[in-house]
């Protein structure tokens, strides 16, 4: 099982050489809300699918799940015994 892990919308712009006002602009999402993604998510949370794909696409990316790290959670055999 994986669960959501870092944002990597900082990485992402950086490459692309966009700030987050650029993205916000392209996607119509706020700034402000982009920073928190990037800056704050254990508060805020993970951005809603919607979100993600219009970000992905702006941002030339495969698939909208590019955007978080994705972490694996291996089950402890001890707890399953």
């Amino acid at each position: 099982m994986y669960v959501v892990g870092e944002c990597r919308l900082r990485a992402l712009l950086k490459d692309r050489k966009l700030s987050q006002a650029e993205l916000g602009r392209r996607t119509g999402i706020s700034r402000s809300q982009i920073g928190h993604w990037i800056n704050d998510r254990k508060r805020v949370g993970v951005m809603g699918l919607d979100k993600a794909r219009t970000i992905a696409e702006v941002l030339g990316l495969d698939s909208p799940y590019e955007i978080y790290e994705w972490d694996e959670i291996v089950p402890d055999k001890a707890a399953s015994e």
